[in-house]
């Protein structure tokens, strides 16, 4: 008699690590490929409308998809030349920030070693001991740094080919995966298409749109508390906000740095906080909701976990793709049976309570 032979559950799950440890690495190891196109796919998605919109008025399709990626270009290239020429009227007034924060320096050592019974020779050694070892660290890896600097430029500039690529063959991309999953799946595939297109689509043109208020909203507060730099902090607070949760807190902590820094009296690092609560509050109950508007909702647990995870992983760009791939992943699970745990898991729709009824038996 055969008998199947079931492997122990030790075994299954050994595998399992040792997969998902074999497939991270191999998404760490590729990075540099995988990080651009993914950045390509999404960009591409949110011009496809553009490039319909032109094809619709008898635009040629190899003319519209050029004429949408070189506004695109435009648009991102104006908003680096006028970050750029911020950040340089920044660093002007450099060197009077470090003077202000070396006295804030010096009073927070004052009063350390009065709270705390030591010597102030001995937490200056120490700073400048830690200060020591930082710039050794951060010298050694200069040419590691260079590297990174290297390929990411590279990177950028493959993204418009990329972006291009995949709008002029999307017909073809789309036919593969008609064919890969069989004609029997067709309208299966069609809709999940659809529906993938819709979620990132929706999530980052309305991302663009929320970038944008944001940045008007927080270069407003800061230019009527007098903050220096006022733009250039909104705008780049406005990109913080990108990252869920974790950019928001190092959004607000910049201008109130710089209001340190800059003003007589500590109270304007406050209002600075008091302002960005209310406008994180006026982004949480009506932008998010109302000009997101994303069909595919993800807890909060999860997409702090993914921000992380993928930060881990890509680093800073990882995390900003970390919560449409994490949407893609919930909307897969929804449509697969087997797989519907696991979508509801990363989804936000708490279960209703359940009255447990106890029968007692005698």
């Amino acid at each position: 008699m055969n008998q199947k032979s079931e492997m122990p559950f030790y075994v299954k799950i050994s595998i399992f690590i040792t997969g998902v440890y074999f497939l991270v690495y191999m998404l760490y190891l590729a990075q540099g490929v995988i990080v651009p196109l993914l950045f390509s796919i999404f960009i591409a998605i949110v011009l496809n409308p553009a490039v319909n919109f032109f094809v619709r008025y008898k635009v040629n399709r190899i003319v519209a998809i050029a004429f949408s990626v070189i506004i695109a270009l435009i648009l991102i290239t104006a908003l680096g030349i006028f970050l750029v020429s911020q950040a340089s009227m920044f660093s002007e007034s450099w060197p009077m920030l470090v003077k202000k924060f070396t006295e804030y320096l010096n009073l927070s050592i004052t009063w350390a070693s009065d709270y705390f019974d030591l010597s102030p020779q001995k937490i200056i050694d120490w700073i400048a001991k830690t200060k020591a070892e930082f710039i050794q660290l951060n010298s050694s890896s200069v040419g590691q740094t260079l590297m990174y600097l290297g390929s990411g430029i590279v990177a950028l500039l493959l993204v418009p080919v990329y972006v291009f690529m995949i709008l002029y063959y999307k017909p073809l991309i789309l036919d593969f995966f008609h064919r890969l999953l069989g004609d029997n799946n067709r309208i299966s595939v069609n809709e999940f298409i659809g529906e993938t297109k819709v979620v990132v689509q929706r999530y980052l043109t309305g991302l663009i749109i929320e970038t944008a208020i944001m940045a008007v909203l927080n270069s407003s507060v800061l230019l009527i508390l007098g903050i220096e730099y006022a733009i250039l902090l909104g705008i780049i607070g406005a990109l913080l906000n990108l990252i869920p949760y974790i950019g928001g807190l190092v959004a607000v902590a910049l201008p109130m740095m710089i209001a340190l820094a800059t003003k007589s009296t500590a109270w304007y690092a406050f209002y600075v906080l008091i302002c960005y609560y209310i406008i994180q509050l006026i982004d949480n109950n009506y932008i998010v909701p109302k000009i997101v508007a994303s069909k595919v909702k993800i807890n909060a647990l999860v997409s702090i976990v993914a921000v992380i995870a993928f930060g881990v992983l890509w680093g800073v760009p990882g995390m900003f793709v970390s919560i449409p791939l994490t949407a893609v992943a919930k909307l897969i699970f929804d449509r697969v049976d087997s797989l519907k745990p696991w979508g509801f898991l990363l989804g936000d729709t708490m279960p209703r309570k359940k009255r447990l009824i106890f029968k007692r038996y005698e």
